[in-house]
């Protein structure tokens, strides 16, 4: 289907003549000719019946006429709606995220993103699993693995550093260690693969095996963090969940896990206008800017 043909016999007949067509178009007159010419050829009917004088449109180029200017301007439409889209973020984003980083780490920065782009919506999807994101309808993922799907991008959004925390009302009753050997006096709370067995911190230059003695376990950060709020003794935590919650770093020289989130979206030519602002807005803020 040739669009620029059918663009072209719109104008002639709104112009009333191929000449006015052209004059509008800024092409020469044989060029709108001969593309009506193709047109007609191409549709097996004559569309327009040239006189010396007048152009007389058929009945058939009327009908015609008509179904293409309605065809025309909903392409526009579609144009100016995709263009608008992709300078002004709007309608829904979709983001996946782990419990942790949903609970301790989205809320502010999606607050901000709505308030910021008012014509936007966001469905937050809580997963502790590798959603697959074409196949679910998923625009941006926040991960911590490393990519292993080729047709994704993944940006890097922000380190973070496993470590030992506690509340303020715990170290108070119960000074803080001021050694790795020390943490066999305190009550620690930890995931059920380490409580009571080896957990190896370091430093960066060395390293030292603990065991982690306590009375609770859990397998959720965000419990883990409700035990450790509550003052009920030291835990495993992710740093921006324990500054989130305000607590108290212990030995903080020493951490159990480094690595870092990384924003993931699929591959693509244009990356939509939501995803784009939403990653700039939290680099931004991050950023303290």
């Amino acid at each position: 289907m040739d669009l620029d043909g059918i663009a072209v016999y719109v104008k002639v007949v709104q112009a009333g003549s191929f000449s006015a067509a052209a004059r509008q178009l800024g092409i020469p007159n044989t060029t709108v000719s001969a593309k009506v010419a193709r047109l007609e050829k191409r549709l097996g009917v004559q569309l327009i019946q040239r006189t010396t004088r007048k152009l007389h449109v058929t009945p058939a180029g009327r009908a015609y006429f008509e179904r293409c200017v309605r065809g025309l301007e909903e392409i526009e439409t579609a144009e100016a709606e995709v263009t608008l889209s992709a300078a002004e973020p709007r309608g829904l984003l979709r983001i996946t995220a782990p419990g942790d980083v949903a609970h301790g780490l989205l809320p502010p920065f999606i607050r901000r993103f709505l308030e910021g782009y008012p014509r936007t919506q966001v469905e937050l999807i809580v997963a502790n699993r590798v959603v697959d994101l074409l196949a679910e309808g998923v625009h941006l993922a926040i991960r911590a693995a490393a990519l292993r799907d080729s047709t994704l991008v993944a940006r890097r959004f922000m380190s973070y550093t496993g470590g030992l925390w506690a509340s303020a009302a715990y170290l108070r009753k119960h000074p803080a260690p001021k050694s790795a050997e020390e943490l066999d006096r305190h009550e620690c709370i930890a995931f059920p693969r380490f409580s009571g067995k080896a957990l190896r911190l370091t430093d960066g230059r060395g390293h030292v095996e603990v065991a982690l003695k306590g009375r609770l376990a859990a397998d959720d950060f965000e419990t883990l963090r409700q035990f450790v709020v509550q003052g009920r003794g030291i835990g495993m935590m992710i740093d921006y969940l324990a500054r989130e919650a305000g607590l108290v770093p212990v030995l903080p020289r020493w951490s159990w896990a480094r690595g870092a989130l990384s924003f993931v979206y699929p591959g693509q030519r244009f990356v939509p206008a939501n995803v784009r602002a939403f990653i700039d807005m939290a680099l931004a803020l991050r950023d303290g800017t």
